[in-house]
C-alpha cells in the first residue's frame, strides 16, 4: 500500500493532484494539509498533528466524518509532516508521496525534504511532488521514469557521495564522485524516457522537473 500525504505548504496544479491518486491510497493530512484535502473534495483517513493550522470551520467538518483524529501537543520535537510519515512507517506502508510539502516557509521546505534522510525513517521510500517536479532520496538506485527532456538534479547531502552511475542522461557518470556543497550534478538532461542512478556510497537527493519546468 502507497501513502500520500498532504502536508502544510504550498499546494501548486491543484487540477493535476487527483490524476496521482490511487484507489487504495492510504490518504493522510498533516495538520494543515487537510485544508488542501477540504479544497479538492477529499476526505483523509487519518489527520495528525497539533491542529493549530486548520481552519476552525474545517476541524468541525473533519469531526462530524469520523476520520482517525490524532492530536500532538503543540511542545513536540518533530513537526507535523515527520509525525505522519512516522504514523504511516506503524502502519507497514513502504512508499509515501508528499504533496504539499514544500513552499511558504523556507525552514519548513528545507526541513521537510531532508526528512527521507531521517534514520527513524529508512524504512520509507519517500518522494515529494510540486507541480509537475519530483524529488527522490536515493540510497542505492532509482529508475527514473519520465520524458526526455526532463532535468534531473542530483545533489548531495550528508556529506560527499562516491561511485555515482548515471544511465539515459545526457551528461554520463562513471563510478565518479559528488562532492557536497559543490553543483556539478545540477541540471543534466533525460535522453530517453528512462534513466537509472546508482550510488555506491552516500546520499543524494534528485530532482526531477518538467519539461515546462
Amino acid at each position: 500500500m502507497r501513502a500520500v500525504i498532504f502536508a502544510n505548504g504550498e499546494l501548486k496544479g491543484q487540477d493535476t493532484v487527483k490524476s496521482l491518486l490511487r484507489p487504495d491510497d492510504l490518504i493522510g493530512a498533516a495538520d494543515g494539509g487537510a485544508n488542501h484535502c477540504h479544497d479538492l473534495g477529499l476526505t483523509p483517513d487519518v489527520l495528525i498533528g497539533d491542529l493549530d493550522s486548520i481552519r476552525e470551520v474545517d476541524f468541525q467538518f473533519w469531526q462530524d466524518a469520523g476520520m482517525e483524529i490524532i492530536m500532538h501537543d503543540p511542545d513536540k520535537d518533530e513537526n507535523d509532516l515527520e509525525l505522519t510519515l512516522l504514523y504511516a512507517l506503524e502502519k507497514g506502508i513502504e512508499e509515501v508521496l508528499i504533496l504539499g510539502g514544500l513552499g511558504l516557509r523556507w525552514d519548513q521546505s528545507i526541513a521537510n525534504i531532508l526528512l527521507p534522510a531521517n534514520e527513524k525513517l529508512c524504512g520509507l521510500e519517500v518522494s515529494f511532488w510540486d507541480n509537475g517536479t519530483y524529488i527522490y532520496l536515493i540510497k542505492d538506485e532509482i529508475r527514473i521514469r519520465g520524458e526526455e527532456g526532463n532535468t534531473v538534479s542530483l545533489i548531495p547531502i550528508r556529506g560527499d557521495v562516491e561511485g555515482v552511475t548515471t544511465r539515459g542522461l545526457a551528461w554520463a557518470l562513471k563510478d565518479e564522485p559528488l562532492y557536497f556543497g559543490e553543483t556539478r550534478g545540477v541540471s543534466n538532461i533525460m535522453v530517453q524516457d528512462e534513466a537509472v542512478v546508482t550510488v555506491r556510497e552516500g546520499l543524494l537527493l534528485c530532482v526531477v522537473g518538467s519539461i515546462e519546468n
